[in-house]
């Protein structure tokens, strides 16, 4: 195998104190990599910022116009002089170890694309912790995405929060596409297609800030629900069963919520057994009553928001049979 040389990429928007900490995070990485910072027509440049690590680190920085993260990346990607590129969104901060973890795996199992996981660090707000046992909990929609089994399998797709992929591979699938959130499933999706070998790398996780409030969650999340009926028309053979959980349970919920006017409480029962089970388990992992509340709401959140949007998306997209960049042109964006 040709020796591996790292080139760090990341888009950043408006966001000038999370490349700060991200900056900070990667001078502790020993080894030699580059890092190649490309801001995506932000008002709030972070090229001051950027100055300060000019004697730090292997670092350039790249000013264009906003066309969003997909493109900023591939822009990225183009400028950059490694052969194996590493993407990172700019509200991540990586562990000093990060880049020991990703060297050994490729070593010993060569992917041309991988992921990795993601966790919170004691800093983070008790919101940020919520979201994150929200997203990553093997008992709520993390689960899918996030055990064991469901890295090591066939459908698992990278996030670009913290994904690598090689220059070969990014050469041949062009890289990722105009449609955000999803750019990076839609990414490995093709990869797998043209026979490129995707996976998971445990340990190479990084600590994830994600939003700050649940409101910014909601919408987040319900663009990822928007998206997935898009990729689905476009990979039709990706589908699986899994992906309408988020919208059944929210269908169940309202019709407990119902029934419970007619005195039949089975199944609010069963959600209140449920939410016990996510409060105890956020519990168990985070030792504190109040990150343990919080974490039932964001994934009551996760799931109502995601659900209505898959199922508003699939009804557009799938039984209407309109054009996902007509009917939702804020998911797509032009060069």
């Amino acid at each position: 195998m040709v020796e591996l040389y790292f080139s760090f990429v990341i888009p950043v928007y408006n966001r000038p104190q999370e490349i700060k900490e991200l900056l900070e995070s990667l001078c502790l990485v020993p080894g030699a990599f580059e890092v190649v910072i490309v801001e995506d027509g932000s008002e709030e440049s972070c090229e001051e910022v950027v100055k300060d690590f000019k004697e730090k680190l292997n670092i350039s920085y790249y000013f264009k116009k906003n066309t969003g993260p997909g493109d900023s990346r591939n822009y990225g990607m183009e400028k950059a002089k490694g052969n194996y590129y590493i993407i990172l969104d700019s509200d991540v901060i990586i562990p000093a170890g990060y880049l020991k973890v990703v060297r050994e795996a490729l070593t010993e199992n060569y992917l041309d694309c991988y992921g990795g996981g993601d966790k919170a660090l004691d800093s983070f707000t008790p919101v940020q912790k919520s979201i994150d046992y929200a997203m990553t909990s093997l008992l709520t929609t993390g689960g899918i995405r996030g055990s064991d089994q469901s890295m090591r399998s066939e459908s698992y797709e990278p996030r670009s929060f913290n994904m690598g992929i090689s220059r070969l591979a990014f050469k041949e699938s062009k890289g990722f596409s105009r449609i955000h959130p999803g750019e990076d499933p839609d990414l490995s999706i093709r990869l797998k297609q043209q026979n490129f070998k995707v996976g998971y790398i445990k340990g190479a996780h990084v600590y994830h800030k994600r939003r700050t409030d649940y409101k910014k969650f909601a919408r987040q999340v319900f663009k990822f629900g928007l998206v997935r009926p898009i990729l689905l028309a476009r990979y039709p053979e990706t589908s699986k069963v899994t992906y309408w959980f988020p919208f059944f349970y929210t269908l169940m919920l309202v019709l407990g919520l119902i029934l419970l006017l007619i005195k039949l409480h089975f199944l609010i029962y069963f959600y209140a057994l449920y939410n016990f089970l996510l409060f105890l388990d956020a519990l168990f992992s985070h030792k504190h009553f109040k990150i343990a509340i919080l974490s039932v709401l964001a994934a009551n959140i996760q799931f109502v928001s995601y659900g209505a949007g898959f199922v508003w998306s699939y009804f557009k997209i799938h039984i209407l049979r309109q054009i996902p960049e007509n009917t939702f042109p804020k998911l797509f964006f032009s060069k």
